[in-house]
């Protein structure tokens, strides 16, 4: 047993002490065997559930999982001090550096009345402390790891903001037929159907970009429409497993589920 005192309320300090304690010779086989690369998923899977619990409002919830954010922060800080390469007080020394250079309009003599003007500053900021001195510079990086949706998003709006982008919704909906005409020449051809779906999506995302919508909720929201529908069909089909059924007959009752919840949808 590790000497550590048991306390009514832990703090900061606690939680980077405790984290020493189980990578260490002594404390815990599975903390100590991790890696930045074994513990990656954990890490996004422990910042989608705060997102979750924000769009709940759970306020319990929130504190739990954002506790849950902190502990892989400082998992991951843990493994670099081991390495002798940085520890936790540097990431916070980083961050502070970087929130004070990126708000000029607090810390220094700029001068930002609006949220818009803000962002303006924050990009030209971003852009002089990263070094990107073109466009494709800030394209570049975007991180590659987030949700291809999402980059895809974020890689339009930079190009946008270069005005690169369609002057109406309407020349961003007909690139998009263009590519759905593409994808199933493809689909015929037998070859080059990945490539295709891949320009239909971000053609998709184009079309979010100037209608202002954001892809990502779009598509939760498309399915979480989706599972209601389904539960719809499974529901009607009854003791029939939809295996059994023809094309027709779960078209039939897609378009019936469909008809339902839109009917609801309507009355609330």
């Amino acid at each position: 047993m590790v000497n550590f005192t048991s306390k009514d309320r832990y703090s900061y300090e606690d939680l980077l002490e405790i984290m020493r304690i189980l990578r260490a010779p002594g404390g815990c086989p599975w903390d100590a065997a991790q890696t930045h690369g074994s513990i990656l998923r954990n890490f996004q899977e422990e910042t989608y559930e705060f997102c979750e619990a924000a769009q709940a409002d759970d306020p319990a919830h929130m504190c739990e999982e954002l506790g849950d954010v902190l502990m892989q922060v400082v998992f991951h800080a843990r493994i670099e001090e081991e390495r002798g390469r940085f520890c936790m007080e540097d990431v916070c020394d980083g961050i502070c550096r970087k929130m004070i250079f990126r708000h000029p309009h607090v810390f220094g003599a700029a001068h930002c009345d609006t949220p818009d003007e803000v962002l303006t500053t924050w990009d030209a900021v971003k852009r002089e402390e990263k070094d990107q001195r073109t466009v494709t510079d800030t394209l570049n990086a975007v991180a590659r790891n987030l949700p291809a949706l999402w980059r895809a998003e974020k890689i339009e709006r930079k190009a946008a903001k270069a005005g690169f982008h369609w002057a109406s919704v309407r020349g961003a909906l007909a690139k998009l037929e263009e590519e759905v005409h593409a994808l199933r020449a493809a689909v015929e051809a037998g070859e080059g159907q990945e490539e295709e779906l891949g320009d239909l999506l971000l053609a998709a995302c184009a079309v979010a970009s100037r209608l202002e919508a954001d892809p990502e909720a779009a598509l939760h929201a498309a399915c979480e429409k989706f599972i209601r529908r389904f539960a719809r069909v499974e529901e009607s089909a009854g003791e029939q497993a939809l295996t059994g059924l023809s094309e027709a007959e779960l078209s039939a009752l897609w378009q019936r589920a469909k008809s339902e919840t839109t009917k609801e949808k309507d009355a609330t």
